[in-house]
């Protein structure tokens, strides 16, 4: 014969806070009331009111006429208000020397493998450097973080004689290539630093249970980046889509291959004559960015804190 006690509920009871918890406490509402100093929120609204305005002022004008952009100012718009779709039609057409469309294409078809390349290699890379041993291990991060003071310019002319030897110069291949090597480096640097704060008792327990490399990275290291590479995939896409440079100098003014960065310089004119459409087609590539900066929002921001914070 067994007999059963009288359960206890616990379910009520709170362990109390501990002096850790209290110091930690302290600690954040010091660092709180470090951050929310009045000078500091009065520098971020002018910094703001700065970089709105002419934002702001460059929206209004792609909706006025040409004539009114010529003769006045953005700001008469609120005096004298005179509105039109016709910069966004012209800008947004399939016909005409001054249509975006195929541009808006070709910038898609640039910009994804252009950031996917590089994203991919440098996490192999990163994960090599971290947590692989070789000969020389530091030497080559140093060799490779160091490349990132080298000039873009100063490579520009080597590179398109490299691919005009080759026989690419003029093609997607062109670009995808120069993208992958300028963001290289610090695409390796960022990852790299974020693998070595991931405690290496996961990575031996792994090690302890079969795992080789390949399954390491891939089912272990991969899923625990997805902030650092969302963070690095925003910076990267900025870059390649709002690239004018690189994109000038191995594509050209073809309308096959250019990017939207081209036919936009090509909009002001040999004599800034069509700058008005400047306008309506600087809003339309932005929207891209917009949606691609919103949606990974949340990441971007975990990736931006990662390594930040130890405990």
């Amino acid at each position: 014969m067994t007999t059963v006690g009288p359960q206890l509920d616990l379910s009520g009871i709170q362990p109390p806070p501990s002096d850790a918890d209290g110091s930690m406490g302290q600690v954040m509402s010091a660092t709180k009331k470090r951050l929310t100093s009045k000078w500091a929120s009065l520098a971020a609204v002018v910094l703001a009111v700065a970089w709105t305005v002419p934002t702001f002022g460059l929206l209004i004008s792609s909706f006025r006429p040409a004539r009114d952009i010529a003769t006045s100012g953005w700001w008469t718009a609120f005096t004298d208000p005179q509105f039109t779709l016709d910069n966004y039609k012209e800008v947004l057409s399939t016909t005409g020397t001054s249509s975006l469309a195929p541009y808006v294409v070709n910038s898609i078809v640039i910009t994804i493998p252009a950031v996917i390349i590089p994203i991919l290699i440098a996490s192999l890379a990163a994960y090599a450097f971290a947590w692989m041993h070789f000969k020389w291990r530091n030497a080559i991060f140093i060799a490779v973080f160091a490349l990132q003071i080298v000039p873009i310019q100063v490579t520009l002319i080597p590179l398109l004689s490299l691919y005009a030897d080759v026989g690419i110069a003029g093609t997607y291949w062109a670009i995808w290539i120069s993208h992958t090597m300028f963001g290289l480096p610090l695409a390796v640097f960022l990852l790299h630093n974020f693998m070595k704060e991931i405690p290496g008792e996961l990575i031996e327990a792994a090690r302890v249970d079969g795992a080789g490399h390949v399954t390491i990275f891939f089912r272990l290291i991969l899923p625990m980046l997805k902030p650092a590479i969302a963070a690095l995939g925003i910076y990267q896409f900025l870059w390649v889509w709002n690239d004018l440079l690189v994109a000038l100098t191995f594509a050209g003014s073809s309308k096959t291959v250019a990017p939207m960065t081209v036919a936009l310089f090509n909009l002001t004119g040999t004599r800034g004559s069509q700058w008005y459409l400047l306008t309506a087609g600087a809003f339309v590539s932005i929207i891209v960015p917009v949606v691609v900066f919103l949606s990974l929002q949340r990441y971007f921001v975990r990736g931006l804190l990662a390594g930040s914070v130890k405990g």
